[in-house]
């Protein structure tokens, strides 16, 4: 008869499981991950197999050296911080802009990702020119959109994407004769 796992029990099989199946996603050995993040092969082993919990600074070292934080080990996904549900989309704005914001992505603590629908309404003025850290990825949904980068203007239709870094000044407008959507996609940030 098998018996169920205690809870500690639970937590170190999954935590365990959740570390094996991103380093063979990663297609890294045990021996590599195992010097990144200072500890030894065979105890990373046995935190493998669920036979060893990791201590805190343990499981940072395993973390840091399969390139995700922390809380991707002993986070549970769960509706509310991974989905979002299309009927459920609210529109928000901002003073001098008649663009509707829709928030894609849920705010969270970490996140290295954030993603915004624009709904670009016609005739309304340029972005101002901005610069900030990080990066930057739009497609056209709909409509036609003028991006200027570094005062090179590129004109995207529908289908067209772009990706670049925040730290080059860039703006975008509507230049078509219909509402322009676009899915921004960029580091977390303040608009």
């Amino acid at each position: 008869m098998v018996l169920p796992l205690d809870n500690k029990a639970q937590v170190a099989v999954s935590i365990g499981s959740k570390i094996r199946a991103l380093r063979q996603r990663l297609k890294r050995t045990l021996d590599e991950v195992a010097t990144t993040a200072g500890i030894s092969k065979p105890f990373l082993s046995q935190v493998e197999r669920g036979h060893a919990t990791p201590s805190i600074t343990s499981l940072v070292g395993i973390a840091r050296a399969l390139g995700v934080t922390v809380q991707y080990f002993v986070d549970t996904p769960t509706e509310d911080r991974s989905v979002q549900r299309g009927k459920e989309l609210k529109y928000f704005g901002f003073d001098g802009t008649a663009n509707l914001f829709g928030r894609l992505t849920n705010l969270s603590v970490g996140s290295k990702l954030e993603v915004i629908l624009v709904r670009m309404p016609v005739g309304q003025n340029p972005s101002e020119v901005t610069t900030h850290a990080g990066e930057e990825f739009l497609y056209v949904m709909s409509g036609q959109i003028s991006l200027t980068l570094e005062g090179t203007t590129f004109v995207l239709q529908a289908g067209d994407t772009a990706h670049y870094e925040s730290t080059v000044p860039h703006a975008w407008c509507n230049t078509a004769r219909e509402e322009a959507v676009v899915v921004w996609v960029g580091t977390p940030r303040l608009f």
